[in-house]
This record gives structure tokens, C-alpha cells and sequence, in this order.
């Protein structure tokens, strides 16, 4: 089997998959239970002044007959007292040495405050420390979470803080609720970070009651704005830790966040730079045991390719991640429908005659009298919308056909344009 152990910023776990600061991490119960599942971290929930949460504070997003497709949060930090729960850090890490834990933290802003936090929790034996500056509700009304996290000054400044007196790793915990999270995460850097984790909840509405007018979820009749999380932030977390890890600016380890569910969700991340991955809505949904289908995953797939460690994938498909001006203009797919299973249920005739290319034609078979779908190759432009509408897996196979043409992005003919004198757009 393969070495599931990593190592992120000097924090050694024998896995790479994390519990997310969270409910989930609300007491040394959890983490415990969590552990003995097989989970390799965990951070423990945002410590900080306790504070009075509210309910209700929780609401899902269900698509068709799938349940929890996005997640709505308006909890906030522990609400337990801070020597509880360093009491408890404490017992934990002593019962499991082996395993990564994490301290999320979060004050106000204040160089003592953050001081006197550190040290504390130091004390009792973390092997790292998180900055929670994401949570975009009800600390940042406070001045707290993303309040901080939108504000690369502002970070820069609090990280040196930390780091005036850390004697753990730093992770930096980032907002997805901000123009360019490159921004954020190299201003993490300068201020000291060891690495980042990204990417916190997004700021949200889950949706409204129809029958009361009210928000959902709503406490005594209001609403407001939560964090949203879940599968269906998957693929901004993903874009966003993959544009982290291709920035040479930003350069430290990242622990991945959002949206992970499975084992394959995994293993994108670390693909895309990530050298862990930390779970949350996955696990309130599921329960901790879902970590050994992970674990299991992971194995097989690692073991299947004989690949021996899983720090070896970190980071293998970075280099194919890049900027739209350099894609080949010249490269060509287009849709070819397998009839032998075909079902001809023709929503893929109805999406590209609707909403496409309409290059899908229905053609009657004069003898039998059956329809088929024939793809007009040369007016398919590739876009794929078919296959994806197509409900039977493998039945719409885009392929690739040769243009003649060499390799050609359009950087590449801007500049080539631009020798010539012009720039293309019939400004000569």
C-alpha cells in the first residue's frame, strides 16, 4: 500500500484528510470519535472570545433527488469557554500524538490579544495554528473573519502579529469572498504565513420560504447572510487553490478546502497543488466513518498507478493550468453519438438545436422507418453540451480530428499581429 503520510509547512499527519474547523470539531468528544475513524487532523473549531449563536442556524440546497448539494451556515465561533476547550486540545493530542491538530483562531484586532491566544494554545500541545480570516458572517460584522481576510494590509499585519510569538506553523485560513484570492494569499506570505487554507464558506442565501416570505434559514422571523459550503463549491475552491498554487508569489504549502466528498474529490485537489485536504459538510452529512471509503480510494488509486507516496501527485497537474490566451486555437474535438446505445431520447438534438450549434440532425431511416442522431462533424464546434446533457455515460464521445494546423494560441497570434502591425481588431 501506499504512504498516505503527509507533511504540511513541518505539520506531519498520517493522511491527508482533515476535519475543517467546524461544528464537526466542537469538542474533544468529536475529535476523538473522529480520529478513532480514521481521520489524520483536525481543526479544532474557531477559539476566540465564546460567543451566543443563534437558531436556527443551518439549511441545505437540495437538486432533484439529491440532498445537501450546497450547505448554508450562520453558526459562528465556540461558544464554549476557552479553558474548556484547551482542556480538552490537551487531552486529545495526548491520546492521539500522531495525529494533526490544529487551532483555529480568531480575536480582535489587537497584538495582545493575539499574543496572549498563541501562547495558550501552544501550550497545550497543538502542532499548528489556523487564522481563521474567512468566516464572513457575524464575526466579520465584528471586525473579525473576512473583515480581515478582504484586507491584504490588514492581514499582513496580524499574521506578523502571530508570528512574533508562534513557535508552531501558521496556516492562513482565506476568503473566497474577494475579487482575486492571489492578492489575499501573497499578503499572508509577507506577513509570515507557513502556508494557507483556502477556501472559507462564501457568503450566501440558501433561499426563501414561499409560503411565510421568510429566509431560510430565518431566527424569529429574520434572516441574514451565511457561509455557504458543500459540493457545489467544489469547483470554485478548486479554481482558486489551483490559482494559489501556480502564483510564484505565493509559494507555501496549501491546504485545500470546499466541497470535498470523495476520494476523487481528493485527489484533484492535490493534483491542483494542494498537499492536504480539510472536510466538513461531507462528514455532517455522512457521518466521520465516511473517511475509510477516502482512505481506501486513495489507496487504490495510488496503488494502481504505483505510485508509492502520496506526496508525489501534489501539485502534477499545476502546469496545466493557465490563462485562456494560451489555449490552441487550432486544436479540434468534435461530438460522435455511439447508436448501439444510444437511447434516442434526443436531448441532445433539443440542447444543440436550442441553445448551441444545431449541428445535431434527427435522420429517418427510410427501409425501418427508425430516427437516428448524426452529428454534423463540420459544423460541430466542440463544445461539449451534449455530452453532458446525454444521460446514458460514454454514449456522446468527444474526439479529437486533425486540423493540419500547427499549435497556435492567442497570445501568440496578438503578438505575431503585432509585429506586423496589426492588432487585430482593425486598429492598423
Amino acid at each position: 500500500m501506499a504512504d498516505l503520510s503527509i507533511n504540511l509547512a513541518g505539520i506531519s499527519s498520517p493522511n491527508p484528510f482533515w476535519l475543517a474547523s467546524a461544528p464537526p470539531t466542537n469538542s474533544g468528544y468529536q475529535v476523538q470519535r473522529a480520529f478513532e475513524a480514521g481521520w489524520g487532523g483536525a481543526v479544532w473549531k474557531t477559539l476566540g472570545e465564546p460567543i451566543v449563536n443563534v437558531t436556527s442556524r443551518f439549511a441545505g440546497l437540495h437538486v432533484g433527488g439529491q440532498r445537501v448539494i450546497g450547505f448554508n451556515n450562520i453558526e459562528l465561533i465556540t461558544d464554549r469557554p476557552l479553558d474548556v476547550n484547551l482542556k480538552e486540545i490537551e487531552e486529545t493530542k495526548k491520546k492521539f500524538p500522531k495525529h494533526a491538530l490544529i487551532a483555529s483562531l480568531m480575536v480582535e484586532h489587537k497584538r495582545e490579544a493575539w499574543h496572549e491566544i498563541v501562547k495558550k494554545v501552544e501550550a497545550v500541545g497543538v502542532d499548528g495554528l489556523e487564522l481563521n480570516f474567512g468566516c464572513p458572517h457575524g464575526m466579520a460584522e465584528r471586525g473579525m473573519g473576512s473583515a480581515v481576510g478582504q484586507h491584504p494590509d490588514l492581514i499582513i499585519q496580524q499574521v506578523e502579529w502571530v508570528k512574533e510569538v508562534a513557535q508552531t506553523p501558521v496556516i492562513v485560513k482565506l476568503t473566497p469572498n474577494i475579487t482575486d484570492i492571489r492578492f489575499t494569499a501573497r499578503a499572508a506570505v509577507a506577513g509570515g504565513a507557513d502556508a494557507v487554507s483556502l477556501i472559507n464558506t462564501i457568503n450566501s442565501l440558501i433561499g426563501v420560504d414561499l409560503d411565510r416570505w421568510l429566509p431560510i434559514p430565518h431566527v424569529d422571523g429574520k434572516g441574514a447572510h451565511g457561509g455557504y459550503c458543500g459540493p457545489a463549491v467544489k469547483p470554485i475552491a478548486l479554481n482558486m487553490v489551483a490559482e494559489c498554487a501556480r502564483d510564484p508569489k505565493v509559494g507555501v504549502p496549501i491546504s485545500g478546502i470546499g466541497g470535498i466528498s470523495t476520494w476523487r474529490d481528493a485527489v484533484e485537489f492535490l493534483l491542483m497543488g494542494a498537499t492536504g485536504v480539510q472536510v466538513c459538510t461531507a462528514a455532517m452529512h455522512h457521518g466521520f466513518r465516511i473517511v475509510e471509503d477516502m482512505i481506501d480510494g486513495l489507496n487504490n488509486y495510488l496503488d494502481q498507478r504505483g505510485i508509492k507516496s502520496v506526496m508525489d501527485i501534489v501539485g502534477k497537474a499545476v502546469h496545466t493550468y493557465s490563462d485562456w490566451g494560451n489555449l490552441n486555437l487550432n486544436y479540434k474535438v468534435v461530438a460522435r453519438i455511439h447508436e448501439e446505445t444510444c437511447i434516442n431520447c434526443n436531448k441532445c438534438h433539443i440542447a444543440c438545436e436550442d441553445t448551441s450549434h444545431q449541428c445535431i440532425d434527427i435522420v429517418r431511416d427510410e427501409a425501418s422507418g427508425r430516427e437516428r442522431l448524426v452529428v454534423r462533424e463540420e459544423d460541430c464546434v466542440g463544445c461539449n453540451l451534449c455530452s453532458i446533457v446525454c444521460p446514458v455515460e460514454g454514449t456522446i464521445e468527444m474526439v479529437e480530428v486533425p486540423t493540419g494546423q500547427p499549435p497556435l494560441t492567442w497570445n501568440q497570434r496578438q503578438a505575431a499581429l503585432a509585429a506586423q502591425g496589426n492588432c487585430g481588431t482593425g486598429c492598423e
